[in-house]
């Protein structure tokens, strides 16, 4: 009975809500931004791909640094993943786009092509957080390697280089992909800041829209179903992926789809 009503409370809740945005919403506005909003999202899929990209390029090193005991190699990445961590992405991004010009000589110097440029800055900035956030994902990922097989294969020979690229970093990758997947969501919804320095991204794209049309509620909701499904599509990815991953950690079913229970192992010399 209970559960009767309450589906029953749902559904009529769900028809006054139809009703209501049906009422209040224009829909014909809507459908003629989607093309704009579809380009502006190209735009946001450009952005966080090289941004991320660049930054697992800067994380990798750099993880490397972090977990190093030479205090000169390690000390110099904690300021930098400190001092990115801590600040928000916002005030970097203005620092890069509107203090970069006024340093003397930067004008003047091979990097003003880029720096004046707004996609550049927001690449520029959106790179380096993004790389500070996965080093430190990558280091805690590294520190997690058991470390027995460090020693075993340290025992059967194993240079440092080689027992990174075969052992230790193999098995970080696994373990930091949940907390890559975070990373890379993050960075996507965070991708509205660059709106700010006038990239015409997906927000950027629906913010000139209502500029032209008012229509506030219909473009803002628009854009956050955009946002909410592509964050559903990267989990989906992500998840799969990890279960692709973890194989060997599943057991392995029979013919007959039951795991075989393992031989008792019996002591040397008993009956």
């Amino acid at each position: 009975m209970d559960c009767a009503l309450a589906v029953s409370s749902l559904t009529e809740f769900a028809q006054w809500l139809l009703d209501h945005l049906s009422a209040v919403m224009d829909w014909q506005t809507i459908v003629e931004s989607l093309p704009a909003l579809l380009m502006g999202l190209v735009r946001t899929f450009e952005l966080v791909a090289i941004s991320i990209a660049i930054g697992f390029t800067l994380a990798i090193p750099l993880a490397l640094l972090r977990v190093s005991r030479n205090p000169f190699a390690w000390m110099p990445v904690y300021a930098y993943i400190y001092v990115m961590r801590g600040t928000p992405l916002l005030v970097q991004l203005y620092l890069i786009y509107y203090g970069s010009g006024q340093i003397p000589g930067v004008q003047d110097s091979f990097l003003w092509p880029f720096l004046k440029e707004a996609w550049y800055c927001a690449i520029f900035s959106f790179s380096l957080n993004t790389a500070a956030y996965q080093a430190e994902i990558f280091r805690g990922a590294i520190m997690g390697v058991p470390h027995g097989e460090v020693e075993a294969a340290r025992a059967v020979g194993m240079s440092r280089a080689l027992l990174y690229r075969r052992i230790i970093l193999p098995r970080a990758f696994r373990y930091a992909l949940p907390a890559f997947a975070n990373e890379v969501i993050l960075t996507l919804q965070a991708s509205a800041i660059a709106s700010i320095v006038t990239i015409q991204e997906l927000t950027g794209t629906a913010q000139a829209i209502i500029h032209d049309t008012f229509a506030f509620y219909e473009l803002y909701l628009t854009i956050a179903v955009i946002y909410l499904a592509i964050t559903y599509a990267l989990v989906w990815a992500f998840r799969r992926l990890e279960y692709r991953l973890s194989g060997h950690l599943r057991d392995r079913p029979t013919a007959r789809g039951v795991a075989a229970a393992p031989e008792p192992v019996q002591a040397a010399g008993l009956r």
